[in-house]
């Protein structure tokens, strides 16, 4: 005999975006799968889609918790019953009421470039005109030192990879899973190495949240990913601590690993100059289960190691050359 719910359908707040219904579709599907619920996709403007619709630099949009706060405001107000946001863009400090209950398995986080007749990084001439919104990836394309011309850039990523067809840009640098998930990997020129460019905290994966006294939590809990909720947690966890030390430019990436003695925890970090000129380097192994605890103490001994004092570095003007002898200095 067929058994028939009654239940109301799960809404899932999403933003407007290709890439943002995107990432709640797949959840709506993981939830319609596991817990045998229909679900409806409920649409939700955030600050961070009206700055970035006038242009402003995220940065001076107030960073990326731009991108949330609406759309925990709709599920503090129950006009929505779950939340899904790009992992990356969800502050470190938690919102009363509100819980990270899954992050459900990750895509791969590494950047990527698309550029003009098919070229990587090295290949682009001097001078060539690079577009990034992330203070992270201009720092450390101005570390590989080829000369390019980094200017900001946001919109969605068609509108990023448009102004590549169309000669504004000679290239783009983009996270390579938005264009796995949107169907547009046959873009991507280059993928670029972790240790060209460490990626953000948090990159490739997607957080789900819900009301922290919603009955459904117990049930969302279930499409949670501990490998994945492993490495965010120390990547976040040196995001944390850094910022509460720095305002430089931060990369993290972890890994669960199969070690001698069963699964491990890799985590590598980066923070950097402005200019990319000066960074602080650190890598650490540690037990999956102490995820959080591993990457305080790394970012505690890249703070140790000066990390604080980076941002203080300012970028080149036009007028200045990159390769400043005073600042080639890296920390290991």
């Amino acid at each position: 005999m067929t058994t028939v719910t009654t239940a109301r359908p799960v809404r899932v707040g999403t933003r407007a975006s290709l890439l943002a219904t995107t990432q709640s579709g797949h959840v709506a599907e993981l939830i319609r799968a596991r817990l045998g619920r229909e679900v409806e996709l409920v649409q939700v403007t955030t600050d961070g889609d009206r700055t970035q619709a006038a242009g402003t630099p995220l940065a001076a949009a107030g960073g990326t918790g731009v991108f949330v706060a609406a759309l925990r405001e709709a599920l503090l107000a129950g006009d929505v019953d779950v939340a899904v946001h790009s992992l990356k863009d969800l502050p470190t400090y938690p919102t009363e009421g509100v819980t990270l209950v899954a992050v459900p398995p990750r895509e791969d986080p590494r950047d990527v470039v698309v550029a003009r007749d098919g070229l990587t990084l090295a290949e682009l001439p001097p001078g060539s005109r690079v577009g990034t919104g992330s203070p992270r990836r201009e720092a450390q394309l101005r570390a590989l030192g080829l000369g390019l011309d980094i200017a900001g850039v946001r919109g969605n990523v068609d509108t990023r990879i448009g102004k590549v067809r169309s000669g504004e840009y000679d290239a783009v640098v983009l996270a390579r899973a938005g264009l796995a998930r949107i169907g547009r990997l046959e873009e991507i020129t280059e993928v670029l190495d972790p240790l060209q460019m460490l990626s953000a905290p948090g990159q490739g994966a997607l957080g789900v949240e819900c009301r922290s006294d919603d009955p459904l939590r117990a049930s969302l809990a279930d499409l949670d990913d501990p490998p994945t909720r492993a490495a965010v947690e120390a990547e976040r966890a040196v995001l944390a601590t850094l910022e509460g030390g720095c305002a430089a430019p931060i990369g993290a990436l972890a890994e669960v690993v199969e070690g001698e003695d069963g699964e491990e925890l890799w985590v590598r970090a980066v923070a950097l100059s402005p200019d990319g000129a000066l960074s602080v380097r650190k890598s650490a192994t540690g037990s999956p289960q102490d995820a959080a605890g591993l990457g305080t103490r790394l970012a505690s001994e890249m703070l140790a190691d000066g990390a604080g004092e980076l941002d203080e570095v300012r970028p080149p003007t036009r007028d200045e050359p990159e390769d400043r002898e005073s600042d080639r200095v890296q920390k290991a």
